[in-house]
């Protein structure tokens, strides 16, 4: 018995889920594969809102303007359910939109840089509605009424979020989104220029389709587990199982090109974002400083980190509008964020060397946030081993094992200590 004869819904979708592709591809130029292969599943999980406990947001980034962000959030209005295209909007208003009598809306966000770039101010109500909105249940607590008759009032925030921006997002967006970092086309790369009047009856018309089959697949998703790829779990799992189900739900080709998307475009933005400054604090204190070593002068941490090449030390924003180098407080201050293994914050100690006693940093405090934060250690080589700390007193080197250096590091005099990357 084929599938097409067990399940004729799930042949159906998946010609229809080709279609929604196609659409696409008329009028988007996505960077790669694998985004077409998303941002259909993500339109279809749009219209089963009402069946999942979690949401995936989707945001198309660049950092240059013209690479065909807001003509995706276009296409992708013309096929979700309740569509609501907003470029600023107050955090009450986004409630109210969610908690209205017309159903649960798709949100697109367009200029999105607007509200979190780095001349938007704050806005954590807004941050705080798309970072709670992705689980159903999420709601926060608001004052309703007029004048003095003001009563606390829940309001619903789950709802299914797609953003268009420069630049771009909090980690803690990012890190609940499917990212689709876009380009500008290249001169060879060509695609219909999109009409509103004629092309949106066109996307209605899938839409509308769209929801017909959504309809009978809706507790097949309620219930649904689907099957992760090897290595993914925890948020990323979240963030990609509602659109692992409606591809298993549609059958056909999507199963494996949606799990081939998931690993591809989850490690695309693994290697794309910035870690936090704290974690790569600590990957550049564990691989550029340390280096084995099981203690350093506050003073030799900041003279290595400071020389790193495309390294953000030098030169650390401070208030948004001057730069400084990190400082012996600052870096104080960020590693105390982290705990050593007593569950104490990580603070500098004395060290001894030579007759002084000047404050740095013991590995053994360091190492548990090294194994909790920081990505898996790079393959150790003889150029690593040598190149990121060694002692030269008087322009002689004092040992040629690396260990052997690292160790007597600890022990030279200050006023001698030198280092070489």
């Amino acid at each position: 018995m084929t599938d097409q004869t067990r399940n004729p819904s799930a042949t159906d979708g998946a010609a229809l889920l080709d279609e929604v592709e196609a659409f696409h591809r008329r009028f988007n130029v996505f960077p790669t594969e694998h985004a077409y292969t998303a941002v259909a599943l993500w339109d279809a999980h749009a219209h089963l809102i009402d069946a999942l406990d979690g949401t995936a947001r989707i945001a198309f980034l660049s950092p240059e303007p013209g690479s065909g962000k807001s003509r995706a959030l276009e296409i992708i209005e013309t096929l979700t359910p309740r569509a609501a295209t907003t470029v600023n909007a107050s955090a009450n208003a986004l409630f109210r939109l969610v908690a209205a009598d017309a159903g649960t809306p798709t949100l697109l966000f367009d200029e999105i840089d607007t509200v979190f770039g780095p001349k938007a101010g704050g806005n954590e109500e807004v941050r705080g509605f798309l970072n709670s909105g992705y689980r159903r249940g999420a709601k926060s607590l608001r004052c309703v009424g007029e004048g003095s008759d003001q009563k606390a009032g829940w309001f619903d925030s789950f709802c299914a979020v797609a953003m268009a921006g420069l630049g771009s997002l909090p980690d803690t967006i990012l890190t609940r989104s499917v990212i689709i970092r876009m380009r500008k086309k290249a001169p060879n790369e060509k695609c219909e220029p999109y009409r509103r009047r004629v092309h949106e009856k066109q996307g209605h018309v899938l839409r509308d389709r769209l929801a017909e089959w959504t309809a009978t697949i809706h507790d097949q998703i309620a219930d649904a587990w689907p099957e992760m790829p090897e290595g993914v779990s925890d948020r990323p799992a979240d963030v990609w199982e509602p659109l692992l189900a409606v591809a298993d739900a549609a059958g056909g080709h999507w199963p494996e090109r949606a799990r081939a998307a998931c690993t591809a475009l989850i490690k695309a933005a693994s290697q794309g974002d910035e870690a936090s400054l704290g974690v790569r604090l600590l990957t550049d204190l564990r691989d550029k400083v340390f280096c084995g070593s099981d203690r350093m002068p506050t003073a030799a941490i900041l003279e290595v980190l400071l020389r790193l090449d495309d390294a953000p030390w030098a030169d650390l924003s401070d208030d948004g509008q001057s730069v400084k180098p990190l400082t012996a407080r600052g870096l104080s201050k960020l590693l105390s964020q982290y705990v050593r293994p007593d569950n104490s914050p990580i603070k500098p100690r004395g060290i001894r060397v030579g007759s002084g006693t000047p404050k740095g940093y013991y590995a053994e405090d360091l190492g548990d946030a090294w194994n909790r934060y920081c990505p898996p250690h790079p393959e150790k080589s003889a150029t690593s081993a040598t190149s990121a700390t060694s002692q030269v007193n008087g322009g002689e080197s004092v040992a040629e094992d690396p260990s052997e250096s690292r160790h007597m590091f600890a022990e030279t005099d200050t006023p001698h200590l030198r280092i070489v990357i």
